[in-house]
């Protein structure tokens, strides 16, 4: 039987980029038949939006892809999540800090910045919250692309 991976997405909220991050792996590891194999899963590191689904702009630009991520609710980072998964993938650099923090403290999985995994210049995936809709958009293009970068990470490290 080939290892199981688990991977877990992070940002601030849990609202935007995270939950999409999630839906859209989730695609991409069922489209590789390996849902079996990789478990998926987001988080925030800040605690306001406990228990709230996604952002309605987020809905909409998941949906327009075909993906639907309106079943996911938010929780909070915790330091277990760093012996849980072996994949920590963080959104931006405050975040990827306040992860590390915890990451100093006790251990487990390092965490890593998710756009490490794509083929974009930028470092971090942008917090559309504040934005329009084509922020949206643009957060999705970028997830997708290093999405494809991390499944293949893994597909690699179960061969």
């Amino acid at each position: 039987m080939s290892r199981r991976f688990s991977v877990l997405f992070v940002c601030l909220g849990n609202i935007c980029r995270s939950p999409t991050a999630e839906g859209v792996f989730r695609k991409l590891v069922e489209k590789a038949g390996l849902l079996e194999q990789i478990e998926i899963d987001s988080c925030g590191t800040g605690s306001w939006h406990i228990g709230k689904g996604p952002d309605p702009r987020s809905l909409e630009a998941a949906a327009k892809r075909g993906i639907d991520i309106s079943m996911l609710r938010a929780r909070q980072f915790t330091e277990r999540d760093l012996d849980t998964f072996d994949y920590v993938v963080v959104m931006d650099r405050q975040n990827l800090a306040d992860v590390k923090d915890i990451w100093h403290q006790n251990g487990g999985t390092r965490p890593t910045l998710f756009l490490e995994y794509g083929q974009s210049d930028l470092v971090e995936v942008p917090d559309p919250y504040f934005g329009g809709q084509d922020g949206f958009e643009r957060v999705l293009d970028l997830i997708e692309d290093a999405g494809e970068g991390l499944l293949g990470d893994i597909q690699e490290r179960m061969a």
